[in-house]
């Protein structure tokens, strides 16, 4: 089975104050920071290809980080909202493997998700959500045959709105993701390197 990634690293992380693509997080994995992380679990996860879609500080991030192993993509319409990141990176797929049963979304910025959670969402082999505090979200593993809807999707509206009613995987901590500088140092608390 090939089911393919999609990391959605596109925001200007303004709440954060930083790129949060580039915050140094778990070097556990070998990666330097949180993109690089993203990467390395989708990897690990045996997804193909790995689109990493950015758009906000783009030069900075590739300057930054160590990409190997992803195909990177900018999304010119980031300020439009995710779901325009979310469409690039679906095209992108499209683009470049047009034989992958599915498809993986990923954000950057949650520590919680590590490759076996990667693994028990593909393995459900059909639409499957994470669930965590009460609600179900990212990531979340998309049959091709939904890659319409994804692309439907219009401004600020993320893939949640298509996993109101799939089957979830639960992710504990899942909830945690790095939006402000208060998250990072809970981050970090919860997960220590």
């Amino acid at each position: 089975m090939k089911v393919a990634a999609v990391i959605l690293a596109a925001g200007a992380s303004t709440r954060l104050g930083e790129p949060k693509q580039l915050v140094q997080f778990d070097s556990s994995t070998g990666a330097r920071n949180l993109l690089e992380r993203s990467i390395h679990i989708a990897l690990e996860a045996e997804l193909s290809p790995v689109i990493v879609v950015l758009g906000a500080n783009h030069a900075a991030v590739v300057a930054g980080s160590n990409l190997e192993g992803a195909v990177v993509v900018h999304n010119d319409d980031w300020r439009k909202g995710m779901a325009s990141t979310l469409r690039r990176g679906i095209h992108a797929l499209i683009e470049r493997a047009d034989d992958v049963e599915g498809v993986v979304l990923m954000t950057c910025d949650q520590p919680a998700v590590t490759s076996a959670h990667l693994l028990r969402l593909i393995n459900a082999e059909h639409t499957t959500a994470s669930s965590y505090a009460g609600r179900q979200g990212v990531p979340a593993y998309f049959l091709s045959k939904d890659f319409a809807n994804l692309l439907a999707l219009h401004g600020d509206e993320g893939a949640r709105s298509l996993l109101r009613s799939a089957h979830a995987e639960p992710l504990q901590n899942g909830e945690i993701d790095i939006d402000t500088p208060d998250d990072l140092l809970r981050a970090r608390h919860i997960f220590p390197e």
